[in-house]
């Protein structure tokens, strides 16, 4: 039986990664550090999992010689990059992608419990969730974070800590992801996976889900099937989730070799 779905956040809720890139040159520049992450380098950097691990590998790959200096600035870097990227939401709006709020809402109006599973911090996750639903409406049951997590994804620590909080088995859930480490996280963690493509992910592999779109889709905007299960009428709905679940007994069969198919 189906019971929860689990969300990552960036780039599977909302197309968030571009605020992020943003928000950290604002920090930099803030700190008078003469470094501009461009949307090419910041491909490269999201092969890394987590901001501050991103943040620390850029700079023992970029700025060695300094690398230690530079590392003791970090924590502020980062700090002011997480205020950064809340004001940069707050102006700019940031929407949940097609299909995720309906989702959502099927959900919780048939008592499946809804959790997210992220390599960000609280707080970002708190600045999306504010932009995009009411105050009371608290759409996730569980938000399992990056810094809860002893190991960032490919690692399935952070998926784990979202069943355990769900308090449902990974045959029970079903996970939304937009990256091969995300993939790769939550099949370690047990858990089949529903992949969809994002800004940021459009050439990584989704070897490992059980069906691969464009995005969750609208009645009115239908996505577009990339492998593996489709789904009617292009549109992913839990009705259409149910359904598959039901056919599997816990087992999903994953897509294979899905690597730039657009």
């Amino acid at each position: 039986m189906l019971k929860a779905l689990i969300f990552d956040v960036d780039g599977t809720l909302a197309e968030t990664e571009d605020l992020h890139r943003q928000a950290f040159n604002r920090a930099f520049a803030e700190l008078g550090l003469p470094w501009h992450w461009d949307e090419a380098l910041y491909a490269d950097l999201l092969t890394v999992m987590g901001g501050k691990e991103r943040l620390a590998h850029y700079i023992d790959m970029q700025h060695a010689p300094e690398a230690k200096a530079l590392r003791g600035l970090s924590p502020e870097i980062h700090a002011r990059k997480t205020v950064a990227y809340g004001a940069l939401v707050a102006e700019i709006g940031l929407p949940l992608r097609p299909g995720i709020a309906r989702l959502i809402a099927e959900a919780r109006a048939a008592g499946i419990r809804l959790a997210v599973a992220t390599t960000t911090s609280r707080p970002n996750v708190d600045r999306l969730l504010a932009a995009n639903f009411p105050p009371d409406a608290a759409p996730f049951d569980v938000i399992a974070a990056g810094d809860e997590a002893k190991r960032k994804k490919p690692a399935p620590d952070v998926f784990l800590l979202a069943l355990a909080g769900l308090n449902v088995a990974a045959s029970e859930a079903v996970a939304f992801e937009d990256s091969a480490a995300g993939i790769s996280s939550a099949r370690a963690a047990g858990l089949p996976v529903l992949a969809t493509r994002s800004r940021y992910t459009d050439s990584h592999r989704l070897d490992g889900a059980f069906s691969a779109v464009s995005d969750l889709g609208e009645p009115d905007r239908p996505h577009r099937h990339i492998a593996g299960v489709a789904w009617p009428g292009g549109v992913v709905d839990l009705a259409g989730l149910v359904r598959w679940h039901e056919t599997q007994d816990g087992q999903s069969a994953p897509v294979q070799a899905t690597g730039t198919s657009r």
